[in-house]
C-alpha cells in the first residue's frame, strides 16, 4: 500500500453534497480530482514548453540528432541513441515543431 498524508481541505457545503451525492468514499473522489488536475497542469506545461522551447533546445534540434550524438562519449552513443529511428523534425516559429527537413 501507498503512503497516505491526512490533508484538511475546506469545500463548500454545497460541494460536499454533491460529492457525497456520487461517491461514497470522499478521499478517493478528491484523490483522483487532484491527480487528474495535477495530469492536465503538465499536459498544459508540455503543450507550453513545445509551443516555446528553450532556446537550447532550439539550438539542439538545428543541430540535429546525429551532431548532438557525435558529441557523446563513444562508449554512450550507442546505448542512448538511434539515429535511424523517429522522423526528422525542424521548429517553425508560429507553427512550433514539423516534420522534415528545411
Amino acid at each position: 500500500m501507498a503512503s497516505v498524508g491526512r490533508v484538511t481541505v475546506t469545500l463548500p457545503m454545497d460541494l460536499v453534497r454533491d460529492i457525497d451525492r456520487r461517491e461514497k468514499n470522499r478521499s478517493k473522489f478528491v484523490a483522483d480530482a487532484v491527480r487528474h488536475e495535477l495530469d492536465r497542469r503538465r499536459r498544459e506545461d508540455l503543450r507550453r514548453s513545445l509551443q516555446n522551447p528553450h532556446p537550447e533546445s532550439a539550438e539542439l534540434a538545428d543541430e540535429g540528432l546525429e551532431a548532438w550524438a557525435r558529441s557523446l562519449p563513444e562508449d554512450d552513443t550507442e546505448a542512448l541513441v538511434d539515429s535511424s529511428a523517429g522522423k526528422p523534425v525542424r521548429w517553425v516559429s508560429g507553427e512550433g515543431w514539423v516534420e522534415g527537413r528545411e
